[in-house]
């Protein structure tokens, strides 16, 4: 039976139109994707993201725990409340999930999908005996994303905290219960809060008193996408690794000594060079590029792994793993025929500006 969150009723109130999604049953819209797309483009708007798993990890060897755990390191964050993004890799390279670490006064938070969490949760409990370390899953507790150009206003003034404004991206603070962190899968300024389910509540009604408008899953997968954002399960997995997925850069290789799970299967793929690469595309002509879609290039075939109408361009992008070496012009599948589309790196969208060249 799929779960819900502690604002299930309040989506029901506001008229969301609920869905099962990994599990749990969130709103994919409340009447209209497209507006709620573009008001986290132009003001402000509120996802419930409480599906994913808020698992805090203390112990004397915390940090070496996750040093082995993640791809990257941990040690770089220096004080409490610096936060990285890192995929979680098993010995084969393939990636188990993608998350943010946070550091805290009394140790780390790490935040996974909803969709990988059991698979991460005993993972993790296989590693746990080689160290003095102990995990604590979080259920109690929800997380809201509050998004857009006008986020950060809104959300200084709610919680009348001006130093939220000074926080830099991947950066948190902790207010009493509620950890506020400048991070966001949106492409916008804003942040993430996680904080206990009754107070989750109550700071949703008075977003919604604040003309902030709430968003579901659909306006989440367009805006992230634009932004040029993996989702699990899609444009990753673990058949994949990070150099075929665009993850390169979150690998920490700095520590020669440091023998994070994967490093040796993942140091083989480079040496010899990773076969395929996850890039960006856009469709040339009208249309949607649907995912799963077959893409010709010059170098062989690929799929497409998201692909959508972009409500911001005007027009279909998509992400698609691709021969490493294509280029140049390619062709992909549309409605049983093969329709022109070019490569793009991404992401295509950045505050609400095309970073689309030509």
């Amino acid at each position: 039976m799929s779960k819900q969150t502690a604002l299930y009723q309040e989506h029901v109130d506001a008229g969301g139109k609920i869905v099962d999604f990994a599990g749990w049953q969130l709103p994919i819209n409340y009447g209209s994707q497209i507006r709620e797309h573009n008001a986290v483009r132009e003001g402000c708007g509120v996802f419930d993201v409480s599906h994913m798993t808020v698992i805090d990890v203390t112990g004397s060897e915390a940090i070496d725990f996750l040093r082995v755990v993640l791809a990257n390191d941990v040690e770089k964050l220096e004080r409490a409340g610096e936060a990285l993004y890192s995929a979680m890799l098993n010995e084969r390279a393939g990636i188990i999930d993608d998350l943010i670490a946070y550091r805290r006064e009394s140790g780390y938070r790490i935040v996974v999908n909803a969709a990988t969490r059991a698979k991460v949760v005993d993972w993790l409990a296989g590693v746990v005996p080689r160290f003095d370390v102990a995990l604590s899953e979080r259920p109690e507790l929800a997380m809201l994303a509050v998004q857009g150009p006008k986020a950060i206003a809104t959300v200084v003034s709610l919680f009348d905290a001006p130093d939220i404004a000074e926080l830099p991206a991947f950066n948190a603070l902790e207010l009493g219960a509620a950890m506020i962190a400048r991070t966001g899968y949106t492409g916008e300024d804003g942040v993430e809060i996680i904080l206990p389910g009754d107070d989750a509540i109550a700071l949703w009604r008075r977003l919604l008193a604040a003309d902030v408008a709430p968003c579901g899953l659909g306006a989440r997968d367009t805006l992230r996408l634009e932004a040029g954002l993996n989702l699990y399960g899609q444009d990753m997995s673990d058949a994949n690794h990070p150099l075929e997925s665009n993850l390169a850069w979150t690998i920490d290789w700095s520590d020669e000594e440091r023998g994070f799970l994967g490093r040796d299967a993942l140091s083989a793929i480079k040496a010899d060079g990773a076969e395929r690469k996850l890039t960006g595309l856009i469709l040339d002509g009208k249309g949607v590029i649907r995912t799963g879609a077959k893409v010709v290039t010059d170098a062989g075939e690929g799929v497409v792994t998201s692909g959508i109408f972009s409500p911001t361009l005007g027009y279909s992008i998509a992400l698609a793993r691709l021969p490493r070496s294509a280029k140049g012009d390619v062709q992909v599948e549309l409605r049983g025929s093969l329709a022109s589309a070019r490569l793009q790196r991404p992401p295509f969208v950045r505050k609400g500006k095309s970073l689309v060249k030509g």
